[in-house]
């Protein structure tokens, strides 16, 4: 009887442990999304929402993603994606976005993906990448995305909620949220030193008085040999021919 009894409690306890399981899996199967090395004013950032099918029932047939407009995203472009359609919409900004090309007073709000067929549709236990390039990052730590779910049986996930101001606790249906690294700073020229300056003036000095230096002590020495070739030169025929004739 003994055994029989660890055996069951073994096997119950087996089962709630798997249910267990399955229901953490569940139940942290959210909408996500990510952007590697992504940072506060950067450019050409691509984007990748995961969106796993969570019903047991239902297939995804369709995914709402909304931006934030109050830190909005000066342009986005999605990327095709086979078996899906998508549409855009623009929304007019409260304030327009400065850039060295102008202001920009309308931006991305809504992108609206479908379904084309049952064949794009994702399964339950599956997932899809829905994947945009952004333009310009705005200035910010964060971005706060909200995103609607459909699936095929007419039901749908509204990813919308946010953490309540100071609680660590994530929302059931949680908002897609990006961090944002710190801008990138440009390296900084750096000015060349007072001892770099007096060396390089003092080379140019050198080099300006060498040039003079080196022509006289040049003229020197030619005027040294052609004195020497002077003195050294042979007495001329008349000079040794007058002694002879006196002695005559």
């Amino acid at each position: 009887m003994t055994n029989r009894r660890l055996i069951h409690g073994c096997v119950a306890f087996g089962g709630a442990a798997a249910l267990l399981m399955v229901f953490a899996d569940t139940a942290s199967a959210h909408v996500t999304v990510s952007a590697d090395g992504a940072t506060s004013g950067g450019s050409d950032q691509v984007i990748a929402f995961q969106v796993p099918t969570e019903s047991e029932t239902a297939s995804t047939v369709g995914f709402k993603l909304q931006l934030p407009t109050d830190t909005p995203i000066a342009s986005v472009m999605a990327q095709p994606l086979p078996g899906w359609s998508f549409t855009e919409t623009t929304t007019k900004l409260a304030t327009p976005i400065k850039t060295d090309d102008g202001d920009i007073t309308e931006a991305v709000s809504e992108i609206d993906w479908k379904a084309d067929n049952k064949a794009a549709y994702v399964a339950p236990g599956q997932f899809q990448q829905f994947v945009v390039i952004a333009g310009l990052l705005p200035s910010t730590s964060k971005l706060v995305f909200r995103a609607i779910q459909n699936y095929s049986d007419g039901s749908s996930v509204n990813w919308t909620e946010v953490p309540a101001a100071g609680s660590a606790v994530e929302p059931e249906h949680a908002a897609p949220t990006l961090s944002l690294g710190a801008a990138k700073e440009d390296n900084p020229v750096v000015a060349p030193s007072s001892a770099t300056n007096s060396m390089q003036t003092a080379s140019s000095k050198s080099s300006s008085t060498a040039v003079p230096t080196g022509i006289a002590i040049a003229a020197a020495v030619i005027a040294l040999v052609a004195l020497v070739f002077a003195l050294r030169r042979p007495k001329s025929a008349n000079a040794l021919v007058g002694p002879q004739m006196e002695r005559v």
